[in-house]
């Protein structure tokens, strides 16, 4: 079973930046696929990016040029590095893990709330 405990999010203005991070427990082996998704108020829970072992990433249109994702994978953490905050990216960020390429099984954690207000 593997927990994941989210730190980082606040309250920030318009324009400013905040470091998320996720660390993962449990688990023997580096996480195949980590990274994070956020649910708006009123809103379905959308991707804002993930990461494998290798490398890959994959990230929403919306964050790319203003978010990074990284990991440690020794450490099964993962980072979000978010600049040029707008008000839009106010939501509950949630970490996810899939242990395996074959994607069987999520794991979330409780999330961390982003508000970016003036």
């Amino acid at each position: 079973q593997v927990q994941l405990v989210e730190s980082g999010g606040g309250l920030v203005q318009p324009g400013g930046s905040l470091r998320l991070s996720c660390a993962a427990s449990g688990s023997s082996r580096s996480i195949y696929r980590m990274g994070w998704y956020r649910q708006a108020p009123g809103k379905q829970r959308e991707l804002v990016a993930t990461t494998t072992t290798g490398g890959s990433i994959n990230s929403a249109d919306s964050v790319k040029g203003r978010f990074t994702i990284s990991r440690d994978n020794a450490k099964n953490t993962v980072y979000l590095q978010m600049n040029s905050l707008r008000p839009e990216d106010t939501a509950v960020y949630y970490c996810n893990a899939v242990p395996t390429s074959l994607g069987l099984i999520n794991y979330w954690g409780k999330g961390t709330l982003v508000t970016v207000s003036s």
